[in-house]
């Protein structure tokens, strides 16, 4: 059994936000008890990641280390069509994920006790973003 859905919504800019319960929701309704959901993101200057559910320092702290990285405004990047922090994003990006891939056991996704599913918005100002996530069991 195979089901897809897709969703979307505007970030308010840079910073990490929770999709985990949207995710779960789609699990939910494919009503599959063992198999594999897979989310993609269709962007290039955001990313998905698997992180800690528990303290929001964690992704403050995640935060301030790609800064440091990969800070905006670098000279090195020659593309820079949509500000100081367009390619900083796509390398961001390159750098993390655009698509996670979680067991379903039982009805639900098998993350662990303080793990979570967010997309981390790379860019300055608000973006659209667009998902799509596949259940397959």
């Amino acid at each position: 059994m195979l089901t897809q859905y897709h969703f979307s919504f505007s970030t308010s800019g840079r910073g990490i936000i929770n999709i985990t319960d949207q995710v779960a929701e789609f699990v939910a309704q494919a009503n599959v008890t063992t198999g594999l959901c897979h989310v993609f993101l269709h962007h290039t200057s955001a990313s998905l990641i698997v992180c800690e559910n528990a303290d929001e320092l964690v992704q403050r702290d995640l935060e301030a280390f790609m800064v440091r990285l990969v800070p905006d405004g670098d000279p090195l990047y020659q593309h820079t069509d949509e500000g100081p922090d367009d390619m900083p994003s796509h390398v961001r990006t390159v750098l993390t994920q655009s698509f996670l891939m979680i067991p379903i056991t039982d009805g639900k996704m098998a993350l662990g006790r303080w793990q979570g599913i967010y997309l981390w918005e790379h860019r300055l100002r608000s973006h659209h973003r667009k998902l799509t996530v596949t259940v397959v069991g």
